[in-house]
């Protein structure tokens, strides 16, 4: 692709990002979860004629991308370098103050989904861990990580195998710039994994409606023995406003 197709593409979906609406759509999407375009009508509070065209317009721009069941058509985000984007983007949102001051913590901010990772204080903790403990290391060149040999020993004990992600197309462990933190948690098909063995074993718990995730008093336990630290958990629960207010900004 040249120069001039690169600039093309960026403004194309810039363009579709832009409407406050289809930024609404975007986000609800980044747990993970499909939605119909009813349900993204409503999140979005527009009529069902107008998410019917905001739909089409990130589906064409390559940012959805819909899957049938019968009657019903689910959107889904079409790739989660979509959700690493959206997730950088509202850390440019916040501006560009010279020391970041994070909010009290609370559960959206202490861990949530980033479309299919794990995000949040909990997730800044975990990958600054295994970057202490040597699990993972900075690849030699680009901006990825590999695994050590420790690593894949530690990673089996979890029930991951290394050698199993990384042939899969996707990009096998990766930083992905926390919102809430200004810090990176794991993205990748690693920290995908990693998620996914948290949710399986209860450790963590995923609300139905929002991206936030529970820390339950098992996965506390096990998670800080497995990691050998000490979780810095929430103070406090999230409440009504609160949650809103955080929805407005990456929900």
């Amino acid at each position: 692709m040249n120069a001039v197709q690169n600039d093309l593409g960026v403004s194309q979906v810039a363009a579709a990002i832009a409407e406050p609406a289809r930024t609404r759509m975007l986000c609800a999407l980044m747990d993970g979860h499909a939605r119909t375009s009813t349900e993204l009508a409503a999140i979005a509070e527009v009529s069902a004629s107008t998410a019917s065209a905001h739909l089409a317009k990130l589906k064409e721009a390559g940012l959805l991308r819909v899957q049938v069941q019968g009657r019903h058509r689910y959107y889904c985000l079409g790739d989660p370098l979509v959700a690493q984007a959206l997730e950088a983007l509202m850390v440019i949102g916040q501006g560009s103050a010279r020391t970041f001051v994070p909010r009290t913590p609370d559960r959206l901010q202490f861990a949530r989904t980033c479309y299919d990772h794990l995000a949040g204080t909990l997730g800044v903790q975990l990958h600054d861990r295994m970057f202490e403990a040597g699990w993972l290391l900075a690849a030699e060149e680009g901006e990825a990580y590999r695994v050590s040999d420790s690593g894949i020993e530690f990673f089996r004990g979890l029930g991951i195998e290394v050698a199993e992600l990384s042939v899969l197309r996707r990009r096998f462990a990766c930083p992905c710039l926390d919102w809430s933190m200004r810090r990176p948690h794991l993205g990748g098909a690693l920290g995908a994994a990693l998620l996914r063995t948290l949710l399986e074993r209860k450790w963590l718990t995923q609300d139905l409606d929002s991206r936030a995730l529970t820390l339950t008093a098992t996965g506390g336990r096990y998670i800080s023995k497995r990691f050998g630290m000490a979780l810095i958990q929430p103070s406090r629960p999230l409440s009504a406003s609160a949650h809103l207010e955080l929805q407005s900004l990456g929900n």
